[in-house]
């Protein structure tokens, strides 16, 4: 063998030494970040609550500027033009696919014509319908009257095939004759009919920490609002753009997941220096960060 031939059989094994380390390494890297898209929350909702100026005066274009911005979900909620902005069930629906968006909840008023929007949010393959408040209570009777209510609901959400869910405020975490009102009302109410959805921000403003919570009633806590609060404030209503507040998310939500989370549903209710369409879209920027 000469030694033009040595060196070239040298120069091409190194060669293809080279290319199989470097086919590795991108192979590596592709799975790397695969994993790291894993751990993103793939999907996350708007409560439409943020935008409801917005809503009021031109909803089709309020949810087009949403879905520009990354949600995937929508949670609406019953105002003057009802849970689906002015259109019939379907009509609210073939829009929002043809946006790429999906309803998954409602907020709505549970003492009129129940089953008839239960009936229309399982028509259009919607999760929940849910109640929104109640208000703080002096007797803890109260709570427990709630609890039933809760349960007759979910009977009729189940016969329609889709789920009841009570949202808190930080009134139901505040203390009644040493007993916590949300206690009483999960206690009460029977798992088969009744989820909550954790505002996870008047947890806090409640003095609780939502972790213990999600741990305490595994798998009763379906949805979460992921809503931040100001740093160091001291009033209640103190929502801030995700990421600039005292609210540790990436460890929360990753907790949540743990204990049964499926949906994560953005709220904004304070907009200082801002808009609340520019809040919104702060907040989905935040929202396609978080790894849990």
């Amino acid at each position: 063998m000469d030694y033009n031939r040595r060196k070239f059989l040298r120069q091409t094994a190194g060669l293809t030494s080279g290319i199989a380390l470097s086919s590795f390494a991108a192979n590596m890297f592709s799975e790397e970040m695969l994993l790291e898209q894993k751990k993103k929350i793939k999907k996350f909702g708007l409560q439409l609550w943020s935008v409801r100026t917005d809503m009021g005066k031109d909803p089709k274009e309020t949810l087009k500027q949403v879905a520009s911005f990354g949600y995937k979900q929508i949670e609406s909620f019953e105002g003057s033009k009802g849970m689906f902005w002015g259109m019939s069930n379907t009509e609210f629906k073939s829009y929002l696919d043809g946006l790429g968006l999906t309803i998954v909840s409602s907020h709505c008023d549970i003492n009129k014509d129940f089953e008839k929007k239960a009936a229309e949010a399982a028509a259009i393959g919607m999760k929940y319908l849910m109640c929104p408040f109640k208000g703080a209570q002096k007797s803890i009777d109260d709570y427990k009257r709630f609890a039933d209510e809760f349960n007759k609901k979910g009977e009729i959400c189940k016969k329609n095939g889709i789920r009841f869910a009570y949202h808190n405020h930080d009134y139901s975490f505040k203390e009644i004759d040493g007993q916590v009102p949300q206690d009483v009302m999960m206690k009460n109410t029977d798992p088969l009919l009744v989820d909550f959805e954790m505002d996870i921000y008047w947890v806090v403003t409640g003095g609780h920490d939502p972790e213990a919570w999600m741990k305490k009633y595994p798998f009763r806590f379906r949805a979460c609002h992921v809503k931040d609060r100001i740093k160091n404030a001291t009033e209640s209503d103190a929502s801030c753009i995700l990421g600039q507040g005292s609210i540790d998310f990436p460890k929360i939500l990753k907790t949540a997941k743990s204990w049964g989370m499926e949906y994560y549903i953005v709220e904004h209710e304070r907009w200082d220096n801002t808009t609340p369409l520019k809040a919104a879209e702060a907040d989905a920027a935040y929202m396609k960060k978080i790894k849990i």
